[in-house]
């Protein structure tokens, strides 16, 4: 098998997140969003000893669990992968890549874990309550663009005015948005360049409440007058309710939000939103699940298996905006959040006064710096890490607490996997996990583990 080779086989499973598998030639082919029965036409990309990659030419059959795309921007947008699957396959395809994640895992531990039946989306359209929209052009030199990457580019933005994982808020505010600056003339900053002005716009709305806050984020490398969008903005008629325009700046090389400064330009930099009872203050760039009505099955999800803490004090580490350390703080005896954005733990301090909750202590810093200085020690730990999981240092220390039971949820379960390594290692097993799906028509998936102490080290 050589590079550049054309080959025809079929996707016989799916790897986490999106890793169709293939056999020809004696080897594994690996394909991204390949759907297990696809017959495909590809191109090898490149090969190692036993396997290879490969990019897709054509379809040439479906699967026979296939089905048409809901959304007029699935063959462009970079956005979803899993359209053409009914939404049932989808969660039992994410469920089987879990399962085989973790069974790998635990295997040579020689036990058994309960894998619960995977947790739906309460809402399978228009979940997302924060959407980051790029500025760009279609095509080389095209027309000004305003949405998300293209498949596979890093550059073509596909303005996206139909998408459906968002409400028609979110698709308003959009749209009017790139018609006001298609008419200033604004240019978009340029990624490789580094020139332009205009780079993202953030939209964020309360599923509970109906607040939205948008905010406009542009280089500085030119001074324009927002007051023209402000008023197109303020002219909208939306469902929900705008309480916040901001404008952002940002000169980050990188192509991501990066906060340099923000202003008000109307309204407030805030808005509420109500999870399990609780009420809770958002910033722009404070961490908030991006699915509010999934957070909170993935939160009762999480309470289930942390059961009785009267008298105990609960460390939650990486603790965002302190969700779950308020939704624990009435049964505990204390809870202690440890966060590294300044600006989530503020927001946390302020939402545990706005629940009346005086027994949450919010930390700003590193995990794996901040325990170092905490004085008390936790009776129970919950564990909520980024994408990337835990610093091996920090996952070290927290071991180290030697507490009976921690809970530990993850957005990217190939992190759980590697970390439950070292958990294993020092005499934690995995009782049981269930997979919550926050991201109808993406790969991705949110995962709860319950760790017990067993004593055993290796």
């Amino acid at each position: 098998m050589k590079k550049g080779q054309i080959i025809e086989s079929t996707v016989t499973n799916t790897t986490f997140p999106n890793k169709g598998r293939m056999e020809a030639e004696g080897k594994t082919i690996i394909v991204k969003n390949g759907i297990p029965g696809q017959r495909l036409r590809c191109q090898i990309t490149k090969v190692r000893e036993g396997k290879a990659e490969a990019r897709v030419l054509e379809v040439l059959e479906r699967s026979s669990v296939e089905c048409e795309p809901f959304c007029k921007h699935f063959s462009e947008c970079g956005g979803c992968i899993w359209q053409t699957l009914p939404y049932e396959e989808q969660l039992r395809l994410k469920e089987g890549q879990v399962k085989e994640l973790l069974d790998s895992a635990v295997r040579a531990y020689g036990y058994e874990y309960e894998l619960e039946p995977i947790k739906g989306s309460p809402r399978k359209y228009e979940y997302r309550n924060k959407m980051e929209f790029s500025f760009g052009d279609a095509y080389k030199d095209g027309p000004l663009s305003l949405g998300m990457h293209k498949k596979g580019s890093f550059y073509d933005i596909v303005t996206v005015d139909g998408c459906q994982i968002v409400d028609e808020d979110f698709r308003k505010i959009l749209s009017e948005t790139l018609a006001y600056f298609q008419e200033q003339g604004l240019p978009y900053y340029h990624k490789m360049r580094h020139e332009g002005y205009l780079r993202h716009l953030l939209v964020r709305k309360a599923v509970r409440t109906g607040e939205i806050l948008a905010d406009l984020v542009t280089s500085t490398q030119m001074q324009a007058d927002l007051e023209g969008w402000k008023e197109r903005m303020l002219s909208l008629p939306l469902e929900g309710k705008l309480i916040g325009l901001l404008h952002t700046e940002n000169d980050s090389l990188a192509d991501v939000i990066q906060n340099d400064g923000t202003e008000i330009l109307w309204g407030q930099d805030f808005f509420y939103e109500e999870l399990l009872g609780l009420r809770f203050r958002i910033t722009p760039f404070s961490f908030f699940q991006t699915n509010s009505l999934g957070a909170e099955v993935l939160y009762e999800t999480a309470r289930s298996y942390i059961g009785d803490t009267k008298d105990q004090t609960i460390f939650d580490l990486y603790s965002g905006t302190g969700t779950i350390a308020q939704i624990l703080a009435p049964v505990a005896k204390k809870v202690i959040g440890v966060e590294i954005v300044e600006e989530a733990v503020e927001a946390a301090k302020e939402n545990a006064r706005l629940n009346g909750l005086f027994n949450c202590e919010f930390i700003a810093g590193d995990v794996l710096k901040m325990l170092d200085s905490i004085e008390e020690r936790p009776d129970f730990i919950v564990l909520d890490p980024p994408r990337d999981g835990v610093h091996p240092k920090a996952l070290k220390k927290i071991i180290d607490y030697g507490v009976d039971r921690m809970v530990y949820i993850s957005c990217k379960p190939t992190s759980l996997a590697r970390d439950l390594e070292l958990l294993q290692e020092n005499g934690y097993r995995m009782e049981r996990a269930c997979c919550v799906d926050m991201f109808p028509w993406t790969g991705n998936c949110e995962v709860v583990a319950l760790l017990t102490r067993c004593g055993c080290k290796l």
